[in-house]
C-alpha cells in the first residue's frame, strides 16, 4: 500500500484506535474541568467543513460541562454512561444518537465500570466553549436530576 492510500484508508485496530491517527489529550490541562479522556481527530479535511472526532473516557471519567454557538451530533461507540443535554440527563449506551443543539449545556460521564467512547461530527470553524458561571451552575443544580448527574464535583 503506497502512502497516498493510506490517507484515503486508515484501518481500525484494537483499542479503539485507528492507524495514522495520534491519541491527544482532551483539553490543555487547566483549561476546564474534566477527567480521563482522550480526543483522536478521524477526519479533519476542509472539503467536509466538518470534523469528525472519537473522543473516550476511561471509567468514571467525564468531558467538560460547556456550551457554544456550534451544534454536535454524537453517537456512543462503546461502553455506557449519561449525558446531560440542556435540562435533561439520558443514559446512553453503543449506537445510541445524541444531538446537542447551539448554546446548549451538556456533558457525557462514564459509568465506573468500563470506558465510555463516542464519535463526535462538529463544524470545522467553530466557537471556544463556554463554562458556566456560579449562578449558571446554580440554576441547572436546581434540577435534582442535574444536581445528581454532576455530583459534588461542582459541574466537573
Amino acid at each position: 500500500m503506497s502512502s497516498d492510500d493510506r490517507t484515503l484508508l486508515r484501518g481500525f485496530r484494537d483499542g479503539f484506535e485507528w492507524e495514522s491517527v495520534e491519541r491527544l489529550p482532551y483539553k490543555e490541562a487547566g483549561e476546564a474541568p474534566f477527567k480521563a479522556i482522550s480526543r483522536q481527530v478521524l477526519f479533519s479535511d476542509p472539503a467536509l467543513e466538518c470534523e469528525l472526532r472519537y473522543f473516550e473516557m476511561q471509567p468514571s471519567g467525564f468531558s467538560t460541562l460547556e456550551r457554544h454557538e456550534h451544534a454536535h451530533g454524537v453517537m456512543i461507540l462503546r461502553g455506557h454512561g449519561s449525558c446531560l443535554v440542556g435540562q435533561e440527563v439520558r443514559k446512553v449506551k453503543p449506537f445510541d444518537l445524541v444531538s446537542i443543539p447551539a448554546w446548549t449545556w451538556h456533558q457525557f460521564r462514564a459509568t465506573a465500570k468500563e470506558p465510555l467512547g463516542f464519535l463526535c461530527m462538529v463544524n470545522a470553524r467553530r466557537d471556544k466553549p463556554q463554562l458556566p458561571s456560579e449562578d449558571e451552575l446554580r440554576m441547572l443544580k436546581s434540577d435534582a436530576r442535574v444536581a445528581a448527574f454532576l455530583g459534588g464535583s461542582g459541574g466537573a
